[in-house]
């Protein structure tokens, strides 16, 4: 296996104040953003570096959890005008929010400006924003062992094009399965992950909520259920706790996407990461979470999953 990086993950995406509903209750102005699920959920794995921006209301309170985490906020930028702002609710069935409101503010116009400490990583992650500007992120980039990225209905529907491009230059390209086959016209989620891959990633990972995830690479597939959680209380930000777990994962042990047995246990972190992520609202569970509980519930999931392989027929 090559050596892991000493080389940080560097994950450019939104910083909010969410206001989400669901069957548990609601809560108003929380932290959320990709970027912060993602960088949560990474920090466990591998030294992760935030950039983004926010406005000059956002909390001090929530600037210093984030740094308390040992999250790199260098390239976290405070503008003048209002932080990024999302509203939604989720049904009884806790799936595809129903988005309320969605104010751009500071993030509308912003157009990141990667310093040298952040041009050369081991993992860049180009969070769910627009396709446009993850391409502007990517051109800074001098070298990085491994690109992903992430999109959302909204972009394909308005930029699908720009997508298309950029994942010619791609390493990994996380996606749900909604999106998967709206993006390809493909019915069949394999069928729609094949098609995806074929314009350019190396592996398509696609994110499927409580039913699991599905990774293909090479000519391989991969697919895993999602760790059982009892509790479901908000299931905001687990897509970006997945990819932070994956992600993370990779890049403390090398980087090397070739090894598949280094791919299945990514994927496996990454779905323990986002179990932790619906247990509560906002960051709260990441923010509490121990190492100790990711590793008992990893293994907890390698023994739900254990099957002895000698055939009945051959006892």
């Amino acid at each position: 296996m090559t050596p892991a990086s000493k080389r940080p993950v560097v994950v450019t995406g939104s910083v909010a104040l969410d206001t989400v509903k669901t069957a548990k209750g609601r809560c108003k102005d929380v932290l959320g953003g990709s970027a912060v699920y993602f960088s949560m959920a990474c920090r466990f794995f591998h030294p992760v570096q935030l950039i983004g921006a926010v406005g000059a209301d956002f909390p001090g309170s929530m600037k210093k959890l984030l740094a308390g985490c040992e999250i790199d906020l260098t390239g976290l930028e405070e503008l003048p005008g209002k932080t990024f702002r999302w509203s939604g609710e989720f049904g009884p069935d806790l799936q595809n929010p129903q988005t309320l409101s969605t104010a751009l503010n500071v993030i509308e116009h912003f157009r990141p400006k990667l310093k040298p400490a952040h041009k050369n990583p081991s993992v860049a992650f180009l969070a769910n924003i627009d396709p446009e500007l993850q391409w502007e992120v990517l051109s800074q980039l001098e070298k990085a062992d491994l690109v992903a990225c992430d999109t959302m209905n909204f972009w394909i529907n308005q930029k699908k094009p720009a997508i298309k491009e950029l994942l010619a230059h791609i390493d990994i390209f996380f996606l749900n399965d909604s999106e998967a086959k709206q993006l390809t016209g493909k019915a069949n989620l394999l069928e729609a992950a094949r098609t995806v891959k074929t314009w350019g990633p190396r592996i398509v990972a696609v994110k499927k909520g409580e039913h699991g995830s599905l990774i293909l690479a090479q000519d391989n597939f991969y697919a895993y259920p999602a760790y059982p959680t009892e509790s479901v209380v908000d299931p905001t930000g687990a897509g970006d706790s997945f990819a932070g777990g994956f992600l993370g994962y990779l890049a403390s042990h090398g980087c090397d996407i070739e090894d598949p047995v280094l791919l299945k246990r990514a994927l496996l972190h990454g779905s323990v990461m986002a179990s932790f992520t619906v247990e509560s609202f906002s960051t709260e569970r990441l923010e509490s979470l121990k190492p100790a509980e990711i590793h008992k519930r990893y293994h907890q999931y390698l023994e739900m999953m254990a099957v002895d392989l000698i055939p009945a027929f051959a006892r």
